[in-house]
């Protein structure tokens, strides 16, 4: 028999997860993963199998780690801000 994990891991999960996403630099990665974690763990909440629920807790584990090397790399080779991202430090023509 498969102990399910309990709330507090699941939501501490999502906490950590949604986190690393919200780091990364890039808009549109950052936008991706976090739609992402949100999608998983709806789908995790909504589970009522305690081997299906086991398992997508450890696969959610192992994607926190890819998704932590995955927001450092992104966060070193970041590339320019887009249109749609707050540019609170640029000027504007009324500002000159």
């Amino acid at each position: 028999m498969v102990v399910p994990p309990s709330r507090k891991a699941v939501l501490s999960l999502y906490a950590c997860t949604l986190r690393t996403a919200k780091s990364f630099s890039s808009y549109n990665f950052r936008n991706y993963f976090v739609r992402r974690t949100k999608e998983t763990f709806r789908g995790m909440q909504t589970e009522q199998d305690p081997n299906k629920l086991s398992q997508a807790y450890n696969d959610a584990v192992k994607e926190l780690s890819v998704l932590r090397r995955s927001a450092v790399v992104n966060q070193l080779y970041g590339g320019w801000r887009l249109a749609v991202e707050e540019q609170s430090d640029v000027r504007t023509r009324g500002d000159t």
